[in-house]
């Protein structure tokens, strides 16, 4: 590789699926990070936190290699993952303001803030890290402060989108950067790495400022106190609601963690501009009218463990939900997570509350390219190669199709997934092998200590239930003394499993008395045949054996 210009893409994470962001770009001895995000665990992954890409196997002995780690924009998809790489990569870390603020209240909150190397760049601005020359452009986004990244190697020019929008009227009156994108198309675009979240999309996204007249809807109608959920990081949605509550003559009050942590950076860092008599403490707002109160608070992805997650089920400590509150969910839910979304409105709704939401008002729009944004940004690139990146399969090939339609050759469109090498040589691209990759899962303080076949378990038992035989053998006999103890969880009813006792117990005695020596082992056997032709489930058996 020495002596050859070879370019070599690695999309650690977010190909395949909407999360957990990462891509590697590897020239000769030096690798190039771009973001690190995490993902929201599916339903059925019981008891994970989160998911983060599994860089450890590709960069296991490519640590010293790193020359950089660059952050497009602060959203918990793109940077939640970075105390986690830390913890093995000592490189430093490019981001906008904004970003590095967002980064180090994250770093704070794990006691990492003095160990990272924080490099505070601006949209406009080329730095060179390694082998690779990036110029960081403006992109509009749901969120202040996003890049995208024309980075320049030997081996051709690389423009790398991250999420963008082509927003007129942006909130904060900064569109995307379309002369960048021109200046890019001058100097010959060798691949595109772009967007796909929204590629089944048609038409353009709508801009931000419709929320402003969505709020004020929804502020006009409420005769109570109003809770706006969304991400703790979409700083400008912080913005448009103060905004609407001093329209209407109400204060607003942050609750949650990470929610308050991020806006108290953001007004020091001039993201935000609130009026100090506008802000009161939680603790004020719970004692004010309703009328004259807004709550801004996190879950709006129905996270359980969110405020309001536990609002919704009843076990929040603070404050509960209010017979007429107006609670307004201002965020899109995440594809593969509608259900836990929609739950969490059903509980709302039966605890007194009107609840608010993107398909049935305009409280939220998203923050990705439709269709003809996708398009006018392939006629502004005017790129050789399109890699799509950011989403399921699904929105990776409609925007293979997207690209084929406005003139690029199918051959020179690579729709992969994660872990799958992409090489550039000579300005063409080849397929190469695929790195060895799969979910690492945060559960609690471990990481990378459950793995699917766990999940799978919890999956079992949260489905099936728990089947506890307790058997007593004579040492000198080897029969049963006295009846089997038998203690089920979540497996049937007390009265079901009543009337089945006794045939469980023969069962037991039958494959006792017929025993070769291995006694749970042909026990748990029996049984579960035994329970499965009876009932068709497969509960978890445990047999335990105790002799006197």
């Amino acid at each position: 590789m020495k002596n050859k210009k070879i370019l070599r893409i690695i999309p650690i994470g977010g190909l395949g699926e909407v999360g957990k962001n990462m891509t590697l770009y590897e020239y000769g001895k030096d690798i190039l990070i771009v973001d690190a995000g995490i993902m929201f665990p599916e339903n059925d992954m019981i008891g994970i936190d989160y998911i983060i890409p599994d860089f450890y196997n590709y960069l296991a002995d490519k640590k010293d290699r790193v020359r950089g780690i660059v952050f497009t924009h602060g959203h918990e998809d793109h940077i939640g993952a970075i105390q986690h790489v830390l913890e093995e990569i000592n490189a430093p870390i490019y981001d906008t303001l904004l970003t590095r603020g967002l980064v180090e209240v994250k770093l704070n909150r794990h006691g990492l803030a003095g160990k990272a190397d924080l490099r505070t760049v601006k949209a406009g601005e080329r730095v060179q890290i390694g082998a690779f020359s990036v110029d960081f452009f403006h992109v509009c986004h749901s969120i202040p402060d996003g890049v995208g990244l024309g980075i320049e190697t030997p081996a051709g020019l690389v423009v790398h989108t991250a999420d963008y929008k082509f927003d007129h009227t942006p909130v904060d009156n900064w569109p995307t950067d379309y002369a960048k994108l021109a200046e890019f198309a001058q100097r010959g675009v060798l691949a595109l790495l772009s967007d796909s979240t929204n590629a089944t999309e048609p038409g353009w996204t709508k801009s931000e400022r419709i929320i402003d007249q969505g709020l004020d809807q929804v502020f006009k109608k409420a005769k109570g106190r109003i809770l706006v959920a969304t991400f703790a990081s979409l700083i400008s949605r912080m913005q448009q609601v103060a905004n609407a509550a001093e329209r209407h003559g109400r204060k607003i009050a942050f609750t949650g963690r990470s929610m308050v942590d991020n806006m108290n950076m953001a007004r020091e860092l001039g993201y935000v501009d609130f009026p100090e008599r506008l802000v009161i403490s939680l603790e004020k707002s719970l004692s004010m009218p309703d009328n004259q109160v807004v709550l801004m608070c996190t879950g709006s992805q129905g996270e359980p463990r969110s405020i309001m997650g536990r609002l919704a089920s009843g076990t929040n400590r603070k404050f509960d939900v209010r017979e007429g509150d107006t609670i307004v969910l201002s965020s899109h839910p995440i594809p593969g997570n509608e259900e836990p979304v929609f739950r969490t409105i059903n509980q709302l709704f039966r605890r007194g509350a009107d609840v608010i939401y993107e398909s049935i008002a305009p409280v939220h729009v998203s923050g990705h390219a439709s269709q003809e944004e996708m398009k006018l940004l392939l006629h502004l690139v005017r790129p050789k190669h399109l890699i799509p990146i950011h989403g399921e399969l699904r929105m990776l090939k409609q925007h293979a199709k997207l690209a084929e339609e406005v003139g690029v050759p199918a051959e020179n469109i690579a729709v992969i997934e994660n872990g799958q090498v992409i090489e550039f040589e000579d300005g063409k691209l080849h397929l190469k092998e695929r790195v060895p990759g799969d979910y690492i899962f945060v559960d609690g303080t471990g990481v990378g200590n459950v793995d699917r076949s766990i999940v799978r378990e919890r999956e079992a038992l949260g489905r099936d239930g728990v089947v506890v035989v307790n058997l007593k053998v004579n040492r000198q006999t080897g029969n049963l003394s006295g009846r089997p103890e038998i203690t089920t969880r979540g497996f049937m009813l007390p009265e079901d499993l009543d009337a089945m006792l006794e045939k469980l117990t023969r069962q037991i005695q039958s494959t006792v008395s017929r025993s070769n020596g291995d006694l749970e082992y042909e026990v748990l056997r029996s049984l579960k045949s035994y329970l499965y032709q009876e009932t068709k489930r497969n509960p978890f058996i445990f047999v335990t054996v105790s002799q006197n």
